[in-house]
């Protein structure tokens, strides 16, 4: 019983972010995501292609436990990376699959988009590797 409480305490620690840094799958210092296409200040279509760029890592499918690999997620008008080592949730589009571009359709106006990339459970690398955040005007 003792032993259940503790594995449920941990876990909920953990989910929580508590052990982020311990925990968090390590990403080597010159990893870098970036963003191939729109450029920062670009003028788009409403819907336009999005390639994502990567160096110093290499991209794996979510869920493949291999050394030095993750996958992108798309944060569009978001505020904040998720930053606690917990896995990214609807704030930011997932592409498990290991793409390495996609179609966004977005209203006219202008808009913001960042880069991160997740490692097998969807969670942020330790540093994280994430893109600088890019401004683009929406036709």
């Amino acid at each position: 019983m003792l032993k259940s409480i503790l594995v449920f305490c941990f876990s909920a620690l953990l989910a929580q972010g508590v052990f982020a840094a311990e925990t968090a799958t390590p990403a080597p210092a010159d990893a870098k995501v970036y963003f191939i296409t729109p450029e920062d200040g670009a003028t788009v279509p409403q819907t336009f292609k999005v390639q994502f760029g990567l160096s110093g890592m290499g991209v794996a499918p979510a869920g493949m436990d291999k050394a030095n690999t993750g996958h992108h997620h798309l944060m569009i008008d978001g505020k904040e990376m998720p930053m606690s080592g917990k896995a990214m949730g609807q704030e930011v589009m997932h592409f498990g699959g290991g793409q390495t571009e996609t179609m966004v359709t977005l209203p006219a106006g202008q808009h913001t988009l960042q880069l991160i990339l997740g490692d097998m459970g969807h969670a942020p690398h330790h540093p994280p590797v994430m893109s600088e955040v890019i401004t683009i005007q929406v036709e």
